[in-house]
């Protein structure tokens, strides 16, 4: 894992966590090291075992690195994919290429103030937003995937039904209109990805050659 996947990782993982006793060993030696302690260092495969025990799931395969724009518009560096659990096998997988762009959007912004849209089902929330831009299933499809991910990630039941409740009843004016720009021909892959940070979303995707 490099430099740059790594410092995106630990942007997003910014919400309270219980590490595992693995990923105490890495706080450790990183107190340490910046104490001044020269016989201490951070070992990286120790800080890599922990990222992908932190973020494994036996449906959602992947780990979910993100960067963004200046704007809150996020990219992901690694492609992820949610595969049906047994009970589920009338949904399909869902894979989400290195590249795709979102804005987390397919929540309603109504909720934003009480739900972080980047919260702790932020994984699913890709997923759903993926969907909802390929438009490849229908959207109660979609909308079904998100809560299964969601379960998958054990995110609360109240949350989880509300957000689900939120996209089934409010979510089709981000479908219309993620239909319409896909009909004027904007495009949500990445093929280059900015090295500054202070590259706007806008900016980005008007210039040739970036997008597929």
């Amino acid at each position: 894992m490099d430099l740059h996947n790594r410092r995106a990782f630990l942007g997003y993982a910014a919400w309270p966590v219980v590490l595992p006793p693995i990923a105490l060993q890495a706080v450790a030696a990183h107190a340490q090291t910046a104490s001044g302690s020269s016989s201490a260092s951070v070992d990286p495969a120790v800080v890599d075992r922990w990222m992908r025990t932190w973020m494994e799931d036996k449906a959602l395969v992947g780990r979910l690195f993100l960067s963004r724009f200046v704007e809150p518009v996020y990219f992901l560096l690694e492609p992820i994919v949610w595969e049906p659990n047994p009970g589920a096998q009338d949904l399909p997988t869902v894979q989400v290429p290195r590249g795709f762009v979102t804005d987390f959007a397919s929540i309603p912004r109504i909720f934003w103030s009480v739900l972080r849209p980047d919260g702790e089902y932020a994984h699913a929330a890709v997923i759903h937003d993926y969907l909802y831009w390929s438009q490849t299933t229908p959207k109660a499809v979609a909308d079904s995937i998100f809560k299964r991910a969601m379960e998958d990630l054990k995110v609360a039941p109240a949350t989880v039904a509300t957000l689900y409740n939120a996209v089934k009843l409010f979510g089709d004016q981000a479908w219309q209109e993620n239909a319409r720009l896909k009909g004027q021909g904007e495009k949500r892959i990445l093929k280059r990805f900015p090295d500054d940070a202070a590259t706007r979303w806008a900016d980005w995707k008007t210039r040739p050659d970036v997008l597929q």
